[in-house]
């Protein structure tokens, strides 16, 4: 169960092509820094941050890696992943970075019902 007044962020882009992933990422960080809780539901392409082996991007585009690792500095722990969009692509869940936790698709409106506060990327 979330906290009442947590932010749920959700994560839909993959980590290069756009600047969405980086924008998602960079508002949790800042509603974590002013003490909000946080927590992160990546569904389709956006499970890709999520890749222990990432490729790079193009020239000047920042790693999402990084990021994704010192989430939990800011007390960033809980990270949601559909279940569906890993089986879409054809990945493990062994292949994600530790501490995500799957979630079934049917489960996703709960998770988003129990949030009065969502920011879509």
């Amino acid at each position: 169960m979330a906290p009442p007044d947590a932010l749920l962020v959700v994560i839909r882009h993959a980590p290069h092509g756009s600047n969405w992933l980086r924008e998602g990422l960079d508002a949790a960080l800042v509603a974590a820094a002013f003490g909000q809780p946080v927590q992160l539901l990546f569904m389709g392409q956006g499970i890709m941050a999520l890749l222990k082996e990432q490729g790079s991007g193009a020239p000047g585009q920042k790693a999402t890696l990084p990021t994704i690792d010192m989430l939990e500095m800011y007390d960033i722990d809980k990270l949601w992943v559909a279940e569906g969009a890993l089986q879409s692509m054809n990945l493990s869940a062994d292949s994600l970075v530790e501490g995500v936790t799957l979630i079934a698709d049917k489960e996703v409106p709960g998770l988003l019902h129990q949030h009065t506060k969502i920011l879509n990327f």
